[in-house]
């Protein structure tokens, strides 16, 4: 299949170098909005262009309390497991995301622990897994705006085995903080009174060569859908975060992830344009400049 082919958002690659295979992960329902959720398919290739698939990755167990809006699946390697976050939702919950777990990189996942890790009174979603200098492992997540109006973007630490918190939630930012970020049209349903609502969306933290920790997140611009880069002033995943002016893909794309390729470039992917069933995965050459990322033109 060529990329054209296939339909995606939020494209996760997993480069496995042993192998030789880079695993395309995403969320591949058909209609990821409205009605019972599928699960996540997995892609395959050589060299970016070619993929093979799809193989299921993951499809909900009897008693698997999401049953619809199953998106952005992440793939992390950790502990020489491979774990899946991802988000669900149902009638009977609030959006969370789940972790799942298993010995093979393109699964099958089966869930780590009955329930989601993000707090359970909180509408969440888009967690990724950050391990910071001391080897202690962080999920960081969004406070969806649905709930809140001003999305917001926490991080989390968990215990060594990733069951459990291991402490409460730690604010980093609003959505509003972006400079390039505008206020959405989005209706706030069923609430009583209207307020402004921000978005925020897909974070992913990535480390510069020279030690700088900086995150990829996806908000609306000026020009719909959009992501923006924030630099940690401490190189800390606890901040405080700086906001960059301007986004790092400013028009109808968004909620990316970096990854090096096997032969050592530098490469952003996201899906584009933001509507359904149109949505492709984009690969992108960057670049580390200074203390930030750069698109190679």
């Amino acid at each position: 299949m060529k990329i054209g082919e296939i339909q995606i958002r939020d494209p996760f690659v997993v480069p496995m170098a042993d192998e030789g295979l880079y695993y395309l992960f995403g969320t591949t329902d058909a209609n990821c909005w409205r009605g019972k959720g599928t699960g996540f398919d997995c892609y395959r290739s050589r060299d970016l262009s070619e993929w093979a698939g799809p193989v299921a990755a993951f499809r909900p167990p009897a008693g698997f309390w999401g049953t619809t809006n199953f998106w952005a699946p992440e793939v992390h390697r950790f502990n020489d497991r491979f774990y899946m976050f991802a988000s669900f939702k149902t009638e009977k919950r609030y959006r969370g995301t789940q972790i799942l777990v298993s010995a093979c990189v393109s699964g099958p996942y089966e869930p780590l622990t009955d329930r989601p890790i993000t707090p359970a009174d909180w509408q969440c979603l888009d967690g990724t897994l950050h391990v910071d200098r001391d080897g202690h492992p962080w999920i960081v997540f969004c406070h969806e705006w649905v709930q809140v109006h001003n999305g917001a973007i926490y991080a989390l630490r968990l215990s060594p085995d990733l069951k459990q918190p291991a402490g409460l939630p730690v604010f980093l930012f609003n959505a509003s903080e972006g400079p390039w970020v505008k206020q959405s049209d989005w209706p706030d349903e069923g609430s009583k009174y209207r307020f402004p609502t921000y978005v925020t969306d897909g974070p992913f933290l990535h480390r510069l060569a020279g030690g700088t920790l900086v995150m990829l997140w996806s908000s609306m611009g000026a020009r719909g859908y959009a992501m923006g880069l924030a630099r940690s002033e401490t190189g800390n995943v606890t901040g405080p975060w700086k906001q960059e002016d301007k986004p790092l893909w400013a028009e109808d794309g968004g909620h990316g992830m970096v990854f090096k390729t096997f032969d050592g470039r530098l490469m952003l992917t996201f899906h584009a344009p933001n509507n359904t069933p149109e949505e492709r995965p984009v690969f992108v050459e960057i670049e580390e400049a200074g203390e930030g990322l750069l698109i190679r033109r």
